[in-house]
Parts: structure tokens; sequence; C-alpha cells
């Protein structure tokens, strides 16, 4: 499971084979479930330069489960 150096997102898992993802937040602990992510979306959490404006830009609200 990586692990961010992040304000905003402490780490984040991914399930291939059901697309779900699962972020948990520095400033609550909270893990949350995203259904439906592609493969890329979370790949490219992982790359971001900037992991907290990436979720805000392609994950947070398009995959509630």
């Amino acid at each position: 499971m990586p692990y961010f150096n992040s304000s905003a997102i402490r780490h984040a898992r991914y399930d291939t084979t059901a697309n779900r993802m699962w972020i948990t937040f520095t400033s609550s602990f909270k893990e949350y479930e995203f259904c439906g992510v592609p493969q890329d979306v979370y790949d490219g959490l992982l790359s971001a330069s900037s992991v907290g404006q990436y979720y805000d830009n392609y994950i947070r609200d398009k995959y509630q489960c």
C-alpha cells in the first residue's frame, strides 16, 4: 500500500479485479471507498506531483459506491 508525502492523503490501495480504491485522508485517518475506478486513474494518483490536487480533479465526487 503506497504512502504519500501529502498533507491531504495518507495512503491509497486498489483492487484491480473489482476496480475499487480506498483512500485514507491525513486529517481524519478515515478510509473512504471508491467504486468503478479505472486502473489509469489509480496510476495517475500514484504518479501525481500533487496527490491532493489530483484527487480533487480526477476522483472527488466521481466514483461513489
